[in-house]
């Protein structure tokens, strides 16, 4: 669970994007951002939860919001599942696990009896001025454009 609350300032951090270009929180400043962090490209909680916000991405867009997703996957795996879904926001691969672990989200998970270390779903809502609105940590991964914009 995410040692991080609302009003708390965002870490900040660097990662490559599916195009290998580097990409920074300070790049969002003066834009509101959508960053979730999800466990694994291509699995079916998580191109739920990517399609949702692709859908919804129009209203973000109206709404100012910019959308950054993270999982440890590489940026090959980030471009494949980019383009089979039509994805139009950029996917962080944070295989060292660092933006996970500097958002505390990078713990322990367990699976038919076996534990094991991933990242638990998390959605943060971070400001303009790069502080954390809202953490959202019991993702509805089906309607997460609904769960983060019709509160």
């Amino acid at each position: 669970m995410s040692h991080l609350k609302e009003g708390d300032l965002a870490p900040s951090f660097s990662a490559l994007n599916e195009k290998g270009q580097t990409v920074n929180l300070a790049d969002y400043q003066g834009k509101k951002l959508v960053l979730y962090f999800y466990p694994k490209d291509d699995t079916p909680g998580c191109t739920a939860e990517s399609c949702s916000l692709r859908d919804g991405y129009p209203r973000f867009q109206a709404q100012g919001y910019e959308i950054l997703g993270v999982s440890p996957d590489s940026v090959k795996k980030h471009v494949k599942f980019q383009e089979k879904y039509s994805l139009p926001f950029n996917l962080l691969a944070d295989e060292d696990h660092s933006v996970s672990e500097a958002y505390g989200v990078w713990g322990e998970k367990k699976f038919m009896g076996r534990a094991y270390m991933g990242i638990l779903r998390t959605t943060f809502i971070i400001d303009e001025a790069g502080k954390i609105e809202r953490v959202i940590s019991k993702v509805d991964t089906g309607n997460h454009t609904e769960q983060l914009l019709d509160q």
